[in-house]
């Protein structure tokens, strides 16, 4: 028996290996789920295979996974409530699960299961489809996975004032921030440069605060005095197009939250209903301060003066204007009309109301507002601007909301049930943690996705200026180390940040979020101490990147891994340039010629033509071309260690 037993173990071990080596290509879901155990052998799926469901919830989801399917595929699975003989998905909801986002998947060469409440199953058939290895024949290896997130808020925040978006780019952006679990879409409805609302109660906030005449040529910093476009820019959502992106989002777990500035950055609105401005004075002249202040040009771009109405324009610059919100009673009255229809629209939890980059000086020379000072026994305007954001505070949760604000409104004292959005680094985040209220960790220093994504910008587009590169938005940890334990717990997450002064297109909001919004899925979801940059880039990143194209994104193409080391028995040294692009091409060039599709093709390591000691620096020039044929910009790096 003993002697029989030997070749049996052989052939046991043999078929261990074989099977592991079918499998032995990494995880490459993004984000990193919390637990993954490997198995034997593989799942295939064809047309036939059945995802098997008894409920609404489950029907839900799978018709979302077959839109992705199909996109990525060319493939959709039939749904049914009677589980075949064959093999087959089964999705189990369960709807007393503790922790909502949540699920468990078992994949076997005979079955996959996934179980969880409402959004664990949606998040399972997320994973599910990234698990899908591409080929003759599509297949998922056999894993177990146990996945939930680390922070209940994960976010991207999409400012619609300065450039405005159409309702189906809009949902194509959500398809993509469901797919890599993020589940708050924060909704930058209103600027200076535009209102994109419709309120009914005041229609002039889309008949006039919607369009601007002009926008500003270039970079803010280029000209002074500015140059124009000369072209009208604007849009608004109707209710119905606001309620449709509620609908469409909450279907993929995706709650939208909006934001409605006040008191600051509001010159749009007061454009339409200037009788709401903080200007009072009746020496004023507001035509006059914005021309000063480089709000507005001083004639327009035919040439022409701007008549003396301010009230006639809005403005087409970026930067911080100084037309503000006024505190008297009939403002506040217009911002609860406002805010009520926003209430209507928006189920959501919370509602953002700005409260950043808040100019006072206005406030200082306004009669009325030193009348408030003095009446509510406040010390100065910025205990004004404090005064002003409570009384939104308590109309707000007098109607079962909570408000969220930029970390400005720290400033003259916290509303008392404020929820802080930390954005000019961590300082706000961690002082309102300290004080015990809720933080979003959103700082310019690791999540501003508008910024460039290299230092070298002469191939980059515009942007708002800035170096934020992938891996430094995959560095963050958003629980600061200088926080108690219990501190820490008031961390609510994340939020990538997309301003829009200088994205006008579809293909330059991808361009921005891509790919750098999967590190931001990785920081929100996977525990940081599971986090590995080089694991992510070199491993996880390339499928991911591959998938993007497939669903036509139009993502920036990152710079490859390049190792240079001393070659062995050689004076010269060795490199090697590994593509982050599943199945790219890669042509480059070490004698200081452009690279493009006529210089060397790389098929591996090679040989630098001579040492630096005989020639002096060298410098490495490459491109990269995707399978879909797309280019990379143009990447150089001195050939030294």
């Amino acid at each position: 028996m003993r002697l029989r037993s030997i070749p049996l173990l052989i052939i046991g071990l043999l078929s261990f290996q074989l099977a592991h080596s079918q499998n032995s290509e990494p995880i490459t879901v993004v984000p990193k789920p919390a637990s993954i155990q490997t198995s034997t052998g593989k799942f295939l799926l064809s047309k036939s295979t059945a995802i098997v469901t008894q409920d609404e919830v489950g029907r839900k989801s799978a018709s979302i996974f077959n839109d992705f399917l199909e996109r990525i595929h060319g493939l959709r699975l039939p749904v049914t409530s009677i589980a075949p003989s064959q093999a087959h998905i089964e999705l189990h909801t369960d709807v007393e699960a503790t922790n909502t986002e949540a699920y468990r998947m078992d994949v076997t060469s005979e079955n996959i299961e996934i179980s969880g409440s409402e959004q664990g199953i949606f998040y399972g058939l997320q994973t599910l489809l990234q698990l899908i290895e591409p080929g003759s024949s599509l297949s998922v290896p056999a894993v177990s996975i146990t996945d939930e997130p680390e922070f209940a808020y994960r976010g991207i925040m999409l400012d619609v004032a300065r450039h405005f978006f159409e309702v189906d780019q809009i949902k194509n952006m959500i398809d993509l921030m469901a797919h890599y679990k993020f589940n708050k879409l924060h909704w930058h409805l209103t600027e200076d440069q535009g209102w994109r609302l419709e309120i009914k109660k005041y229609p002039k906030l889309t008949e006039i605060a919607a369009y601007r005449d002009s926008t500003i040529i270039g970079q803010y910093y280029d000209f002074k005095p500015f140059v124009f476009d000369g072209q009208k820019h604007g849009g608004y959502y109707t209710q119905e197009e606001a309620k449709e992106i509620v609908r469409y989002a909450a279907e993929r777990m995706i709650t939208v939250i909006p934001e409605i500035e006040l008191p600051g950055h509001s010159s749009a609105a007061l454009t339409a209903y200037p009788e709401f401005s903080s200007f009072d004075s009746k020496d004023y002249d507001p035509k006059l301060e914005n021309v000063l202040q480089g709000n507005i040009p001083a004639k327009n771009e035919k040439g022409e003066a701007y008549d003396n109405d301010l009230n006639t324009t809005v403005p087409g610059i970026w930067g911080v204007h100084p037309n503000i919100y006024g505190v008297k009673e009939e403002t506040f009255t217009f911002l609860e009309d406002i805010l009520t229809e926003v209430m209507e629209i928006f189920p959501s939890h919370y509602i953002h109301i700005g409260g950043d980059e808040v100019p006072k000086d206005h406030w200082k020379t306004s009669e009325l507002a030193q009348q408030v000072i003095k009446k509510e026994k406040l010390a100065d305007e910025h205990e004004l601007q404090s005064y002003f954001i409570t009384r939104m505070e308590k109309f707000l949760n007098k109607n079962g909301r909570d408000l969220i604000g930029w970390d400005e409104i720290l400033e003259g004292g916290l509303a008392p049930n404020a929820t802080v959005m930390s954005w000019r680094g961590e300082k706000g985040g961690i002082q309102a943690a300290q004080m015990n209220h809720d933080v979003i960790m959103s700082p310019n220093s690791h999540m501003y996705i508008d910024h460039y994504q290299s230092e070298d910008t002469k191939d980059e587009p515009l942007a708002i200026g800035g170096f934020l590169s992938l891996e430094k938005v995959y560095s963050y940890h958003p629980r600061p180390s200088s926080l108690t334990k219990e501190q820490q717990k008031h961390i609510l997450g994340v939020q990538g940040n997309l301003w829009t002064e200088y994205i006008a297109t579809d293909n330059k909001m991808e361009y921005h979020l891509f790919p750098r919004a999967l590190a931001i899925a990785e920081v929100g979801w996977t525990n940081n101490q599971d986090k590995d940059y080089e694991e992510f880039s070199t491993q996880r990143l390339p499928r991911r990147l591959s998938e993007l194209e497939k669903l036509d994104v139009f993502y920036r193409i990152p710079e490859a891994k390049v190792s240079i080391n001393q070659a062995p028995n050689s004076p010269k040294l060795s490199i090697s340039i590994d593509a982050l692009v599943e199945g790219s091409t890669v042509y480059y060039s070490v004698d200081g010629h452009k690279a493009d599709q006529t210089a060397n093709l790389y098929s591996g390591p090679f040989l630098a033509p001579y040492t630096t000691k005989e020639q002096g620096p060298l410098e490495l020039r490459y491109i990269i071309i995707t399978p879909e044929g797309r280019q990379s910009n143009e990447f150089s790096l001195p050939i030294q260690l």
